[in-house]
Parts: C-alpha cells; sequence; structure tokens
C-alpha cells in the first residue's frame, strides 16, 4: 500500500478522478489506492474485460465504498478519445483530477486509424486531445489537477522533439540496433509530456487548474509484451531490477492526494519530489511549437 501522510488540507476523498490505463500496472494500482483513500474514479480502459476485472479489484481495495464508472476508448483513436470524453462530460457533473496514465512502445513503426504514429499517437496525442476536451470541465472544480506519466526515458531523446520527423518515417529506419528508433520514440514521447505538461500549466494561469508530470521509476508490468520476442526477453531481464506496480505508483497517488504540491504547476517529479528534467524538457519555445503542433494534429484548439 501507498505510504502518505494524514491531516492534510487537500485529499482525494469525495473527489473524482478519471485515469487511463488503469487496467494493470501502475494505473491499477494507483486506482486501487485512490480508492482506498475514497476517491470516487472514472477509469478509461479499452477492453471492457479487463475494465471490469479492475473494477472488481478497485471495490475490493475501497470496500465497495467508492463510485467507479468505466468508459472504454482506443487511445490511439481520436475520435474514440472524443466520444469517451462526451460520455465523461455527459454522466460526470465535476471531474477534480485527470491523470493521464495509459501509454505503449512499438518495436516496428505503424500507423493508427488516423495515420499518425503509434506510439505518439497513444503517449502524447492522447493525453494531449483527454486534457483539452475536459479541461472545461476541470477549470469548474474548485481545485482541479492534470497528473501525466513521463519517465526517466524521456532523456534517451537527446535531439529532443524531432518535429521534420514527427511520423517517424526516418527514426524506424535509422540503423541504430533492433530497438533504436523505437527506444528514442519512446522517449521522444515521454519528453513530450514532460513538455506538454509545462506548456499546460502556462496556458492555466489564472485558473484552479494544476499540472504535473512524473517519473514512476523502472517497474514490473506487462508493457512491451506485444513486441515480439526480443522484446519480451529485454523486459523479462528488466524485471530483475524493477519495482513493483505499488511502488511505482506513489508519485502518481502523492500528486493527487497530496497539499503540499497544491500551489506548483508545471514541474516533473520522482520519489515525490519536483526533480530537473534534461535541457530539451526545459525548452520552452519548443514546448509553445508542440503544443501548435498538436493543435493541428488534433485539429482541437482552447
Amino acid at each position: 500500500m501507498v505510504q502518505f501522510e494524514e491531516n492534510k488540507k487537500w485529499n482525494v476523498e469525495g473527489k473524482y478522478a478519471v485515469i487511463t490505463g488503469a487496467t494493470s500496472g501502475i494505473g491499477l494500482a494507483a486506482a486501487q489506492e485512490l480508492a482506498r483513500r475514497g476517491a470516487d474514479l472514472g477509469i478509461v480502459a479499452r477492453n471492457r474485460s479487463k475494465a471490469s476485472e479492475a473494477v472488481s479489484l478497485i471495490n475490493a481495495a475501497s470496500g465497495g465504498r467508492v463510485k467507479v464508472d468505466v468508459f472504454i476508448a482506443d487511445m490511439s483513436s481520436q475520435s474514440s478519445i472524443r466520444q469517451a470524453a462526451a460520455e465523461i462530460l455527459a454522466s460526470c457533473p465535476k471531474v477534480d483530477i485527470l491523470i493521464n496514465n495509459a501509454g505503449a512502445m512499438f518495436v516496428s513503426r505503424k500507423l493508427t486509424v488516423d495515420g499518425v504514429e503509434m506510439t505518439w499517437a497513444v503517449n502524447h496525442l492522447a493525453p494531449f486531445l483527454l486534457t483539452n476536451l475536459l479541461l472545461d470541465r476541470l477549470k469548474e472544480s474548485e481545485h482541479a489537477r492534470v497528473i501525466t506519466t513521463a519517465s526517466h526515458g524521456h532523456k534517451m531523446a537527446k535531439k529532443g522533439v524531432r518535429f521534420d520527423d514527427l511520423s517517424a518515417e526516418r527514426l524506424y529506419s535509422f540503423p541504430l540496433n533492433v530497438m533504436g528508433g523505437a527506444n528514442y520514440r519512446y522517449g521522444e514521447t515521454k519528453l513530450a509530456n514532460i513538455m506538454f505538461t509545462a506548456e499546460l500549466a502556462k496556458r492555466l494561469e489564472g485558473t484552479r487548474v494544476r499540472a504535473y508530470s512524473y517519473d514512476p521509476g523502472l517497474v514490473s508490468t506487462n508493457f512491451n509484451q506485444d513486441n515480439g520476442r526480443l522484446a519480451r526477453m529485454t523486459m523479462a531481464v528488466m524485471k530483475k531490477f524493477s519495482r513493483t506496480p505499488d511502488k511505482g505508483a506513489e508519485t502518481m497517488v502523492w500528486l493527487a492526494d497530496s497539499d503540499e504540491v497544491g500551489d506548483q504547476n508545471g514541474l516533473y517529479y520522482a520519489e515525490k519530489q519536483i526533480k530537473t528534467p534534461s535541457a530539451q524538457a526545459r525548452d520552452a519555445s519548443a514546448a509553445k511549437r508542440l503544443w501548435e503542433v498538436s493543435e493541428d494534429q488534433v485539429r482541437q484548439t482552447i
């Protein structure tokens, strides 16, 4: 169970939190802990069967004392995200916390139904679009938070976001090694998560919404299991050095539940502390450009 200090001015009890990627791994661990602490939840899941299993686990964690809603969405599809957002807005009179946690990595280049490279679509454009679609509802809360799961892996993107290759056509053909292009692309999307958070915070100035990104650390989950034998072998080795999902979820839960971060905005965290991300992540002009490019890619402005 995630450890946390008691007697806070702000906590999640009675708050409504929407969380993506909550059917397994750190998302499920966080959802269970938030439910234990009294938060009502809206979990966004791709698979209804897995969502039902997650709801059972979340209800068991809370003793059935909180509400758990399910919204089905394919996070690689913009129309599916829009449909889920419309359902959330129709059924949830308030959203206090949005946790953008769903993520993926693909060894080979794939395109979504929208013609966008898959890793970029799921890891960056999905949280960008969902946040924008729910932002007005978040602003209606007395205090609201947007939390996005980034990664220490953002430092792999040493050249920053490749604005001249957003579709990753050259990246995946670059002969580094079997995982080279995929690793850089994944790092690039995690870099985008941090830049998105920083730019979102600027655009939220004067509102009661705060934005945070964080690194959960190397966590033992089912991540990267659908990318072939080599990827599975790599993850099997990494698991020996990985933390549990509960441990990986601690900073996510802390950012949702802590009164301590209420006046902070746009920052990056790890181990429940503010951390300094890479120089590329701190490039304000690149973050602004990323926002504008992302608006074009999802055809959504605020």
